[in-house]
């Protein structure tokens, strides 16, 4: 990488810092070809992006920004990864962790605030945001439904009152007769 090089990858990494609420870091030392080919397409699944940076110039990307306090961590191998939805990079990154040793989650931020691997692990168990999204509606929606429950029973009650008067006076009219 020569400098011109250099400038537009740590610009474009600045922009993606600026973009996004959550950002992850791993190690991901001694993972195979196949097994980072697979977490990228997991991450791409769930709308995140998994990039391998030189530490170097994914800390001048990071000077200045809210995820500053990220920094620390960013020795050795490492990769980044990053999504406007915090739940599902983290859940994509525990569960691929569950199954391979050689990824260690070392930590993240949200916003300004830094996150532990514990943090990271807390935050994957949380609902997702399409599933919030749904639960949200589904409130909503809910007394909707109620009122409209309440409003037509009146009317099913009445209707219930008027047939049994009728097939009483039906029953009377045919014992009379």
């Amino acid at each position: 990488m020569d400098r011109t090089e250099k400038r537009e990858f740590i610009a474009q990494l600045a922009t993606v810092f600026a973009d996004t609420s959550f950002v992850l870091v791993a190690q991901n030392k001694g993972l195979t070809v196949a097994e980072v080919s697979n977490l990228r397409r997991r991450m791409r699944d769930a709308g995140a992006t998994y990039k391998v940076a030189k530490n170097r110039l994914a800390t001048l990307a990071l000077d200045g920004t809210r995820f500053q306090g990220i920094s620390p961590l960013l020795k050795g191998p490492t990769a980044l990864a990053w999504s406007k939805d915090p739940v599902a990079v983290a859940k994509t990154a525990v569960e691929f962790a569950r199954g391979n040793d050689k990824f260690v989650i070392l930590g993240g931020a949200l916003g300004t605030q830094a996150l532990n691997p514990d943090g990271i692990k807390a935050l994957s168990e949380l609902p997702s945001l399409e599933t919030l999204r749904a639960q949200l509606l589904g409130l909503i929606q809910t007394p909707a439904t109620r009122i409209a429950g309440i409003l037509q029973a009146p009317g099913s009650q009445l209707a219930r009152v008027f047939a049994a008067f009728a097939k009483k006076d039906a029953e009377d009219g045919a014992e009379a007769a």
